[in-house]
């Protein structure tokens, strides 16, 4: 089978196609023969070095396909199951081994591209605005980078709940994604000071808590956009890592809390994924959740595909088909 090898880190230069054994599904694990596979910009986190991995390695954290066997012990899925899954390196391949208890089911009424577009990072959502801090109706929300994958999830989530929420993008058809997805403003920080428009949208109030997957050019922004005792929830590094700060930053701008969560920490336990998956297929189904497929690339064309992240040029979520 063929699968995406990277034996350095580097550059999208550094994705090779190669031709491997096809692995056999061991006590507690499931082989999945991928149709689609969703690409993060946390893959490129990884094919970079940013976040350490042993090489060589397989890059991609989310794929959807069906199950063609299963090792003993398995009783969560069975041959022939429509599966999904997101969370651990080794996607970007034809077919792979899993532990079972880390497959969700796909309902009837969602398709793989879907679920593959959505998975990873509508679980990403879920557990940012329902559980590190749950938003309501009350709440005013700074989400940066609105027009990527997980801003376009967060945008219509967060125009259900009913809450006020502020995007920002990098450009004008950037700004008209994010409109679209249900943002309530949306300020593009090449053109606009988003800390003083912020704090102009909410009349000096600012804001209840800030997600940030954007890092170092949002940085120490973020915390100016925020009210006393405010969150500060950095998720990403798209333009590189915030800095090593003082603590003492966040007693003199109010008080603030900041964390650095991970999607895995919030479903370690089976019982957790299946709960959070179950409420964002849900939403899939009511409409509420509806993921924009922006481009799709083959397998083969990985590297194309990592060079467009790099250059910006995508938008919403990204597909790979094996």
């Amino acid at each position: 089978m063929k699968a995406v090898r990277v034996t350095k880190t580097g550059g999208p230069e550094v994705l090779r196609i190669e031709d491997v054994p096809v692995p056999s599904a061991g006590p507690g694990e499931a082989l999945v023969r991928h149709t689609v596979i969703g690409v993060n910009f946390i893959d490129t986190y990884f094919r970079s070095g940013l976040y350490p991995t042993d090489l060589p390695f397989v890059p991609g954290a989310e794929a959807a396909g069906v199950v063609e066997a299963v090792g003993e012990g398995v009783t969560t899925v069975k041959p022939g199951d429509r599966v999904a899954y997101a969370g651990s390196t080794g996607a970007y391949s034809e077919m792979r081994v899993m532990p079972a208890d880390r497959l969700v089911s796909i309902p009837d009424g969602v398709d793989d591209r879907t679920a593959a577009a959505v998975l990873l990072k509508g679980l990403t959502v879920q557990f940012l605005l329902t559980r590190t801090f749950p938003v309501g109706p009350e709440h005013t929300v700074l989400f940066h980078a609105g027009a990527g994958g997980v801003g376009l999830i967060a945008g219509q989530w967060l125009k259900a709940i009913g809450c006020t929420s502020i995007a920002t993008v990098g450009s004008d058809e950037k700004a008209e994604a994010a409109k679209a997805a249900g943002y309530t403003h949306v300020i593009n920080y090449r053109t606009e000071d988003f800390v003083a428009r912020v704090a102009e949208l909410t009349e000096g109030a600012k804001v209840d808590v800030v997600y940030d997957s954007v890092g170092k050019d949002t940085f120490p922004g973020s915390l100016d956009c925020l009210k006393p005792r405010g969150l500060f929830v950095s998720f990403g590094n798209s333009s590189g890592p915030v800095p090593p700060f003082d603590m003492l930053l966040l007693s003199r701008k109010g008080s603030l809390f900041a964390t650095r969560p991970t999607l895995f920490n919030y479903v370690a336990k089976r019982e957790e994924l299946t709960a959070a998956a179950a409420d964002l297929f849900e939403k899939v189904a009511a409409g509420v959740v509806r993921p924009e497929i922006g481009q799709t690339f083959a397998l083969d064309d990985v590297v194309a595909c990592h060079e467009a992240m790099a250059a910006r040029t995508t938008r919403g979520a990204t597909l790979l088909l094996p």
